[in-house]
């Protein structure tokens, strides 16, 4: 099949490189056509340092190569997802599939991304989420993965599955988008909070405390939402917040620890010098935990130390000196 990824970041790539190896005619499309020159003429994603791009593989910064294709992927950033399928729905063809590979809230309207791309694209494509514990640098290097294809149909997921799935790429199928998307966004954002308790040098204590009443807060929002309590507790969950909240090759862990030993916001997220998902989701989180009438008290601490300059010590202190609960109470944390 032929198939468009749009979106040349280190995931995009990756994947480009997994599609490739399932058989696939295989185009990366990149937003500048510098970067298309510098992939085509290097052999190299920077992003992937090491992982040679084979000869097969086509360059293109022309989202008119999305005409043909029987299948595009995007992974883009989420700020760049309504203009990206925006660009795309002259060329699209209807029933054309589209995997969404990126993650996040869109910034101003706290869409998932998914619903992004339908308004963008006039519905007129199926939208599969496919998501995950799966870093670039490694899926990149063919180390065993897992992830999950959600879609609203069954049988479109299956479609997906069997494109991705290899003896290295484990897929497996959901009908539960909403969930799947909210646990790709929020989790970066606990993943950011885990990286704080790294920085002020918590310890591993600190660390489990966090991920699992960040993962109580994620289902919370996410049942609120329409998606399923037992996805939080799948890959796309449990499995995603625990490789983004302990890996180093997690930016939102990164730019955390920064904070946590007392860099300021901008320079934490500059030092990165790649988008930190988790800060535009600590927003979105909170707009949608007020939309629904839910409670999280982590994703709002996040956002007052991200947008309202609290100090990320004051913060711990007054998360662990919340009132007495237990600990099956929907509105604990």
């Amino acid at each position: 099949m032929k198939i468009t990824v749009v979106g040349s970041g280190g995931w995009g790539t990756a994947l480009a490189l997994l599609l490739l190896e399932n058989g696939n005619d295989v185009a990366l499309w990149s937003h500048t056509q510098e970067k298309t020159d510098i992939l085509r003429a290097t052999g190299e994603n920077p992003m992937l340092s090491g992982v040679a791009l084979p000869k097969e593989m086509r360059f293109t910064s022309d989202l008119a190569d999305v005409a043909d294709s029987g299948a595009v992927l995007m992974a883009t950033p989420s700020y760049a997802v309504r203009e990206t399928a925006r660009r795309m729905k002259e060329f699209i063809r209807p029933g054309t599939i589209i995997v969404s590979a990126s993650k996040g809230i869109e910034k101003d309207s706290s869409l998932r991304l998914s619903q992004v791309i339908e308004e963008e694209t006039g519905g007129k494509c199926p939208v599969v989420v496919l998501s995950g514990p799966s870093h670039a640098e490694e899926v990149g290097r063919r180390i065993p993965t897992g992830v999950v294809a959600a879609a609203d149909d069954l049988t479109i997921a299956q479609q997906v599955q069997d494109l991705f799935m290899n003896q290295r790429f484990r897929v497996y199928t959901s009908d539960d988008k909403v969930g799947t998307e909210i646990c790709a966004a929020l989790k970066n954002v606990i993943a950011l909070c885990a990286g704080c308790c790294d920085g002020m040098g918590c310890g591993d204590n600190t660390k489990a405390l966090l991920m699992t009443r960040g993962m109580a807060e994620m289902a919370r929002l996410g049942v609120a939402l329409g998606g399923r309590k037992e996805t939080f507790t799948g890959l796309a969950g449990m499995g995603d917040l625990i490789v983004t909240c302990c890996s180093m090759h997690s930016r939102n862990r990164r730019c955390g620890i920064l904070i946590g030993q007392g860099k300021p916001i901008p320079e934490a997220l500059e030092e990165i010098g790649a988008v930190v998902e988790g800060y535009y989701a600590a927003a979105n989180a909170r707009t949608l935990a007020q939309r629904a009438g839910v409670e999280m008290p982590i994703a709002q601490a996040a956002y007052e130390v991200l947008y309202q300059g609290r100090d990320v010590r004051g913060v711990v202190d007054d998360l662990m000196s919340r009132a007495k609960r237990s600990e099956l109470e929907e509105s604990w944390s």
